[in-house]
């Protein structure tokens, strides 16, 4: 499989991504004290029905051993970095940070794409559920900050190594942990596809070329603690190892040859 997609392909993700960011950005909206995961994972999967996707998260699994994730979005509350599961005993409360991890293969039946059903958008957000202290807003503006540092590097004439490499040098020193063990990735053809998009630096994907026609989803993922991660009796769930709060800040990106573009960018959303 190619992973540099046709300007055909592009536009597919580039209007999907569009789609997928004012989805996302209406789902914060109903991030609320007292909200359950469950009733806005609903939303999430009626409105990506509606605009003529599928969820790409639901049912996925990464080998037939493995559980089918359950939910629309991963919906992952406080120590929860990502791939938490929407339950409805999942209710949110007042001082609250709330990850909502969506995907979307759009648009169905369009005979392009994967089994015809056309190309994949990732995207990911953290909001404050009512008022959160201090220390916690600036965990989420690192963490948003460091994504935008991230998209940056997705110039042609670059590596992938370049985008961990500066997403480090502006999180590392202001002592928070970078998760490892979980990264971006291609994106597009699939859920998920090379090069793995790690928020650090590592100078094996020095080789990797950042050119025309590249689309991956960078996901900066940052505690207040550790950088080691742990996964829930639910086998999905995965957690910071000391339960330190996680921020987690997605976006789907295309590079073309005037730079990067980013496809999920939502409506409301400052660059």
């Amino acid at each position: 499989m190619s992973y540099i997609k046709t300007q055909e392909e592009i536009q597919y993700i580039l209007d999907g991504g569009k789609i997928l960011g004012e989805i996302l950005e209406h789902l914060t909206t109903l991030t609320v004290p007292g909200a359950t995961a469950f009733d806005i994972d609903a939303v999430a999967e009626r409105l990506i029905r509606d605009a003529g996707g599928r969820p790409a998260f639901k049912g996925y699994r990464q080998s037939k051993r493995d559980p089918k994730f359950p939910s629309t979005i991963c919906a992952s509350v406080n120590e929860e970095i990502v791939h938490g599961v929407a339950t409805k005993d999942k209710i949110l409360k007042e001082g609250d940070i709330f990850s909502m991890d969506i995907g979307m293969q759009w648009p169905m039946n369009c005979g392009k794409g994967e089994k015809g059903n056309g190309f994949f958008t990732d995207t990911a957000i953290t909001v404050p559920v009512g008022k959160i202290d201090t220390k916690t807003e600036k965990l989420l503006s690192v963490t948003k900050k460091s994504l935008e540092i991230g998209i940056e590097q997705m110039q042609i004439g670059n590596t992938v190594e370049d985008i961990g490499k500066e997403i480090e040098r502006y999180v590392a020193p202001q002592g928070y942990g970078i998760v490892r063990q979980l990264s971006g990735h291609g994106v597009g053809h699939g859920v998920h596809e090379d090069p793995y998009v790690p928020n650090y630096h590592d100078r094996s994907l020095s080789e990797w070329k950042i050119e025309p026609g590249v689309v991956l989803a960078i996901e900066p993922m940052i505690t207040l603690g550790t950088h080691e991660i742990e996964v829930l009796d639910d086998d999905w769930t995965i957690v910071s190892k000391d339960r330190s709060l996680s921020g987690h800040f997605e976006h789907t990106i295309v590079v073309t040859e005037n730079g990067p573009v980013v496809a999920t960018r939502r409506p409301g959303e400052k660059k």
